[in-house]
């Protein structure tokens, strides 16, 4: 039996993701061993393979074919605009995506003048200003503490995942304007969804039962 390749975005999404599938009798506990430095795990009884990546890499691997399935945020697969097929949304890992900033910011937003934004997202904050708000943005691409942005001077906002908002409250900030909210996704491969059609298929179907009867509950 060929291996049925599957990118786990580390972390988080990684132990909902085993969680998740240990409900439909996929199993494999080394994905879940901290303390191991292997790269790669498998399940050779049901012909599975895992490997953890970054969340920006997962659609990159599935998108080339090094991985057939992938799990990661909405948030990752609208950053990355990769060609797959997005199958299911897992309904886990919940947050934001969301404009941020001072109140006083809300003017320049209102205002509909040229405005500068920080994001590690800096297509989505690109997307959401020109083709939605039709706002003329100079987009600051940033990769750590967005957050300290508009507290320096460099934006008047920025764009941001938000889960809690603690953050963004003890640094004197608030949410401004929702642009999409974002969970976990699966996605496949376009040629292993045709190749793989039938235990695709089957893994997506038992997912959607478990998570139905989950909502349901």
């Amino acid at each position: 039996m060929k291996y049925l390749t599957i990118a786990l975005a580390k972390g988080r999404v990684a132990k909902k993701t085993m969680e998740l599938l240990t409900k439909i009798g996929i199993t494999c506990d080394e994905v879940n061993d901290k303390d191991t430095r292997k790269l790669i795990f498998e399940n050779e009884e049901q012909g599975l393979r895992f490997f953890l990546a970054k969340a920006d890499d997962v659609p990159t691997y599935v998108e080339y074919g090094a991985a057939d399935i992938g799990i990661v945020g909405k948030d990752t697969l609208l950053e990355n605009g990769r060609k797959l097929y997005e199958v299911i949304d897992l309904n886990m890992a919940a947050c934001r995506m969301c404009v941020c900033g001072p109140e006083s910011a809300r003017a320049v937003l209102d205002s509909g003048r040229l405005i500068r934004v920080a994001s590690k997202y800096p297509n989505i904050a690109r997307e959401y200003f020109y083709n939605t708000r039709h706002q003329t943005a100079e987009i600051i691409k940033l990769h750590g503490s967005v957050e300290l942005a508009p507290l320096v001077g460099l934006a008047d906002v920025i764009v941001d995942i938000v889960e809690t908002g603690s953050t963004l409250a003890a640094n004197g900030l608030s949410v401004l304007e929702e642009i999409v909210p974002c969970t976990a996704r699966m996605v496949v491969n376009q040629v292993s969804m045709k190749m793989e059609q039938e235990r695709i298929r089957k893994m997506i179907e038992n997912l959607k039962k478990v998570l139905t009867a989950e909502t349901d509950s």
